[in-house]
């Protein structure tokens, strides 16, 4: 039970970080919330825990699947926001990433990469 809570605790520091660093500074904030830390840190437990090197390394492959159609959120959100909001854009940016990602998805079937 340490273990887990331990886990929770470095997690959650890793994210008020990043939030506290963007208060003081966008660059450096955003600097370190592009940083892989919680991809990291899941490489980390999951090896701590003694997975298998095969289910590492699948997680990685897939993180990096999967990160690629995120990016466009990243785009759209700060071109939403002075227009319909906060949530309206948190809103749009879920729906567009989750469409990105269907199509993404659809696209690499092609090639034989299976996302879904």
């Amino acid at each position: 039970m340490a273990w887990i809570i331990t886990k929770y605790f470095l997690t959650a520091a890793v994210v008020v970080l990043v939030s506290e660093l963007a208060k003081r500074s966008d660059k450096l904030g955003g600097l370190v919330a592009a940083l892989p830390m919680v991809t990291l840190l899941t490489l980390i437990w999951l090896y701590v825990e003694n997975q298998p090197a095969e289910k590492i390394a699948n997680h990685a492959w897939y993180t990096f699947w999967y990160v690629i159609p995120t990016l466009p959120m990243f785009l759209v959100f700060p071109l939403l926001l002075p227009r319909i909001g906060f949530w309206p854009a948190l809103l749009a940016c879920t729906v567009i990433t989750a469409v990105c990602f269907a199509l993404f998805a659809l696209a690499l079937r092609r090639f034989g990469i299976e996302l879904i």
